[in-house]
């Protein structure tokens, strides 16, 4: 059984870096070489269809940096060459991640038309200040047309990317945001807490973050919130409407297949063997541009002894349910090479079992990383 197959694609520039950004964006100094890069990403997916091996797409995301700064057209001659190499499944669902800016909101209808489907708007926050501090250049009012512009754009699917536990943030603050949020009615909500990575500006002049008791306090009442206005948690920092959840996250979070194209784009493939292989493009877009045809940095088979915390690091972070046989289906692993990790968390109360699936308890996702250390090979 072929496992479901997605599409990444890279574009590394951004207008400016933001400060809590670690994601390979780079500030554009100049316009950007859209087309020298759309060939660039067509001759290195050209590199990767054997790995794909004429399987059906079943999703597509083009993320960042920001790929609105490619035109509606580059984005559609894009799409197209990636037609015209692999088939893609009648239902693809094809995301592009999106600025709030004026000129990006304007384009939301093109981007529609060359064939996008469903956006994902990157607002962050509705309060002036703390974009200021998050490096955003967009304002609160944009933030509230773009999400406005999406659906008479004709995007029955977007997403409106929202964080909290902000610097100086009070609980307030936070509903505020989601409220905001919550008002323009977007299907798929992600809300997700600020963390400081390393390699970031916030990492070297760490900003004042919020107390654990704030930070609980934001989560247990936007939680509310969120549910009382028709949104469902499917994962760890997702919200959806039913039936609006993303199909290509899902995809990463069940350990699907996908195939990374673009400078640093990761890829995971499973061979008809069985064997796991991932993927890494070259990361910096001049680098990138100058491999020509030969734009892979590395290329390295998962070890089976790593395959079970692999897939339980990307599956747990689902709140549905997990069928005990998908381990066996998705890794080289049989259900009983992990029934003493299993027996350990349940007789902990960090899970669930019955006869066909397994799933996390709320014990188990406050212990989660106690449980994910359990599947650490010796």
């Amino acid at each position: 059984m072929s496992l479901p197959l997605s599409l990444y694609i890279h574009i590394p520039w951004c207008e400016q870096k933001c400060p809590y950004c670690d994601f390979n964006s780079h500030a554009r100094k100049g316009p950007i070489p859209e087309q020298e890069y759309i060939a660039a990403l067509l001759a290195d997916l050209d590199q990767d269809l054997p790995l794909a091996a004429g399987r059906t797409l079943r999703s597509i995301f083009i993320g960042g940096g920001t790929p609105s700064l490619v035109s509606p057209q580059g984005i559609e001659q894009l799409l197209q060459g990636v037609a015209e190499r692999l088939p893609l499944a009648q239902d693809c669902e094809i995301t592009m991640e999106a600025n709030p800016g004026t000129l990006e909101a304007d384009r939301f209808r093109p981007y529609r038309q060359a064939g996008v489907n469903r956006l994902s708007v990157g607002v962050q926050s509705f309060q002036q200040d703390k974009l200021q501090i998050l490096g955003r250049i967009h304002g609160a009012e944009e933030a509230r047309r773009a999400a406005r512009e999406a659906r008479k754009a004709g995007f029955e699917r977007f997403n409106l990317d929202l964080m909290h536990t902000l610097p100086n943030q009070s609980v307030q603050d936070a509903l505020y945001d989601l409220a905001q949020a919550i008002e323009l009615d977007p299907p798929h909500l992600s809300w997700y807490q600020l963390t400081i990575e390393p390699n970031t500006q916030f990492a070297s002049r760490p900003p004042k973050l919020p107390d654990e008791e704030t930070q609980w306090a934001i989560f247990e009442q936007g939680k509310a919130m969120l549910e009382a206005a028709g949104y469902r948690q499917y994962e760890i920092s997702a919200w959806a409407k039913p039936g609006y959840q993303c199909e290509h996250n899902l995809n990463y979070w069940r350990f699907g297949d996908y195939l990374g194209i673009g400078c640093g784009a990761h890829g995971k493939l499973t061979g008809a063997d069985g064997r796991l292989v991932r993927t890494v493009k070259v990361r910096h877009p001049k680098g990138y541009l100058e491999a020509g045809r030969n734009p892979l940095d590395q290329l390295t088979e998962v070890a089976r002894e790593d395959q079970a915390l692999e897939y339980y690091m990307n599956r747990l972070r689902l709140m549905e349910p997990m069928p005990l046989t998908e381990l066996t289906q998705r890794t080289q692993l049989s259900a009983d090479e992990v029934e003493p990790q299993l027996s350990w968390a349940l007789q902990r109360g960090l899970i669930a079992r019955d006869e066909q699936s397994l799933q996390l308890t709320e014990q188990g996702h406050r212990y989660l990383n106690e449980l994910l250390g359990q599947f650490l090979p010796d």
